[in-house]
């Protein structure tokens, strides 16, 4: 797996206001509207935003994307996607995944931070999700919460570090997660790039939280 690819591999299985595959009885529903998607495309990261020499743009969204892990299944059923967007780039050698997704109410919201974001059991599955995910090119290091500055009213930020085998040995790699949501929606961006460069990841994913958070619209 590519060092490159990483963050948007992984970001599957750490976009936890995704939506559980079809064939789970917790999904949640789909009912995209206009108005919502458009919204979404408003609220995630653009080219502009990262300046020169980046590549990418709009992504299809991927809508099966599942927990990690089969011991948690939180449930979605009674929660409304109206709309989704998805964005991503990449400038050697880091890259970036932002996706906005639009529920019908806040208070589905609110329900879905409390199953996919706060309870215990999340970040066990996440990690388990981070090591299957590399596979046998690489080696997880940790996984957890981080501190992270309150970008918008729900935030939370977690970091992957991983060893990934090359030809000159193990390479640090960084994968750092940030979750936001306020009032119908739910924003995720996920940065990756070498370990040695922890501060320049940081600041850009503060930085692009902040940006992101404002855009938000009730």
């Amino acid at each position: 797996m590519r060092v490159l690819g990483m963050g948007a591999v992984v970001a599957a299985a750490l976009v936890t206001a995704g939506v559980v595959s079809a064939g789970n009885p917790t999904k949640e529903k789909i009912a995209r509207t206009a108005a919502g998607n458009a919204q979404a495309k408003a609220e995630v990261v653009r080219g502009a935003d990262l300046g020169s020499g980046w590549k990418g743009g709009f992504k299809k969204p991927d809508l099966s994307s599942s927990m990690p892990c089969t011991s948690y299944l939180p449930k979605q059923s009674d929660l409304v996607l109206i709309g989704v967007a998805e964005t991503t780039f990449s400038k050697l050698p880091f890259a970036v995944d932002s996706e906005a997704q639009v529920l019908r109410t806040a208070s589905m919201v609110q329900r879905d931070w409390q199953r996919t974001i706060l309870d215990s059991r999340v970040i066990p599955c996440l990690r388990q999700g981070f090591a299957k995910a590399l596979g046998s090119t690489a080696k997880l290091v940790s996984f957890g919460r981080i501190a992270f500055p309150r970008a918008a009213k729900l935030t939370r930020a977690f970091r992957a570090v991983f060893n990934v085998k090359t030809q000159i040995g193990a390479v640090p790699v960084e994968i750092d997660f940030i979750a936001l949501g306020s009032g119908r929606n739910e924003l995720a961006v996920t940065l990756s790039g070498p370990a040695a460069a922890k501060a320049e990841l940081h600041s850009t994913a503060v930085r692009l939280a902040r940006l992101l958070a404002g855009r938000v619209r009730p």
